[in-house]
């Protein structure tokens, strides 16, 4: 008997190298979305990168009043459908995420997402993909503020 495939989120949940993604999806109210039919692609920030937000930048969104800004940012690493990484070897292509912005996804050299290199690719789930990045993902106004 083949075992079943777990959605998104409990894919993520189970590796254990996505605590920090886990605690702001929960936070956000998007774990049901992601738990959804899709199907998605998802560029996961490891808790790796996590770790190189400055301090104290996520502890904000996560406890901010408003969850605009946090659900903006996760959303910003979700797209529609499931794209897997020879579907993008060799091109460059600029898909919209689910935050409304586009993301510059360029497969010529490795995988790399507006700059953050894909580390693990193509963990397929039930409704969707995993590509495991190293790098948060800030959405263009924040880019801009930096």
């Amino acid at each position: 008997m083949t075992e079943q495939k777990k959605n998104i989120v409990d894919t993520a949940m189970a590796a254990g190298s996505f605590t920090t993604l886990a605690k702001a999806l929960t936070a956000a109210g998007l774990v049901d979305t992601l738990k959804g039919a899709g199907p998605f692609t998802v560029f996961a920030p490891n808790d790796a990168a996590f770790a190189k937000l400055p301090a104290g930048t996520l502890d904000a969104l996560i406890n901010a009043p408003s969850k605009e800004k946090l659900i903006a940012l996760l959303k910003l690493h979700v797209i529609s459908g499931k794209v897997m990484s020879a579907e993008i070897k060799g091109k460059s292509i600029a898909p919209r995420s689910l935050q409304g912005e586009d993301l510059r996804i360029d497969g010529t050299n490795g995988v790399t997402v507006n700059g953050s290199k894909v580390v693990t690719a193509d963990v397929d789930c039930s409704n969707g993909v995993i590509h495991v990045i190293d790098t948060v993902i800030m959405p263009h106004a924040e880019r801009a503020a930096a």
